[in-house]
C-alpha cells in the first residue's frame, strides 16, 4: 500500500490521515492505525506521544495540502471570477467529503483546541484568500462595489462545505455540482446592455 521507502512515521501518518478521513476521531483506533501501516506494536510510541500526537500531525498534513491546493488554483491565472470559478470546480472526491471540514464534525476535535487549530487556520485562510480575490475584482469593477469579500468568501466556503453534505446525503455528486452552479450564477459579472435597462 505504502512505498517501501516511506518511514515509519511517514506510514504512521498517512495512515492516519486515510482512518480520521474514513472514521473519525473515535473510530481511528491505534490498532487500525498500526494495521493500516504495517507498522510493528509500539511503533507509535516510539515515533509519537501516543494518538493525539499522532492525530495532531496528520491533521496538519491534511490541513496543509488541502490550503496549498486552493492556493494554487487561487493563485493561478484568469479573472478574479475565473480563479473562484476555478476553486469551485476543481476536481474533488465529493461523496468522501472534504477532510478538514469532516473533522468540524467530529466533537473530539472540536473539544481539542490543539486538534482544531489546524482546520480552523486553513479555512480561514482560504476564506481570506477568497476575500481578497473579491476586492481585487471589485477594483476591476468585475464584481459590484456593494459585494463584501469576507462575506462573499464564508458563502464560497459554505457552499463547499455545505455541498459535501448534500451529496453525501443523497449518495450523488449533482448535489455538489448544482450548489457550485447556483453560486457562480449568482457571482457571474452583470453586463447591462442599452436594451436591458428597465423602461
Amino acid at each position: 500500500m505504502y512505498s517501501h521507502g516511506m518511514s515509519t512515521s511517514e506510514r504512521l501518518i498517512e495512515s492516519t490521515r486515510e482512518l480520521l478521513w474514513e472514521r473519525g476521531y473515535v473510530g481511528t483506533s491505534p490498532k487500525a492505525i498500526l494495521e493500516r501501516a504495517g507498522a510493528g506494536q509500539g511503533s507509535m510510541y516510539h515515533h509519537f506521544k501516543g494518538k493525539p500526537d499522532l492525530a495532531l500531525a496528520a491533521i496538519r498534513r491534511t490541513a496543509e495540502e488541502l490550503r496549498a491546493t486552493a492556493e494554487r488554483v487561487l493563485d493561478g491565472p484568469g479573472t478574479p471570477y475565473q480563479r473562484i470559478e476555478a476553486y469551485l470546480l476543481r476536481e474533488r472526491d465529493v461523496l468522501r467529503g472534504c477532510p478538514v471540514g469532516r473533522l468540524t464534525m467530529d466533537p473530539d476535535v472540536i473539544a481539542s483546541d490543539e486538534l482544531r487549530a489546524p482546520v480552523e487556520e486553513t479555512l480561514g485562510r482560504i476564506r481570506e484568500r477568497i476575500a481578497g480575490i473579491v476586492e481585487e475584482g471589485k477594483r476591476q469593477g468585475q464584481f459590484a462595489s456593494s459585494l463584501d469579500g469576507a462575506e462573499i468568501a464564508a458563502a464560497v466556503i459554505a457552499t463547499v462545505q455545505g455541498g459535501y453534505v448534500l451529496a453525501r446525503a443523497s449518495g450523488s455528486p449533482a448535489a455538489f455540482d448544482t450548489a457550485v452552479r447556483g453560486l457562480l450564477t449568482l457571482l457571474a459579472p452583470q453586463h447591462v446592455g442599452p436594451d436591458d435597462h428597465p423602461a
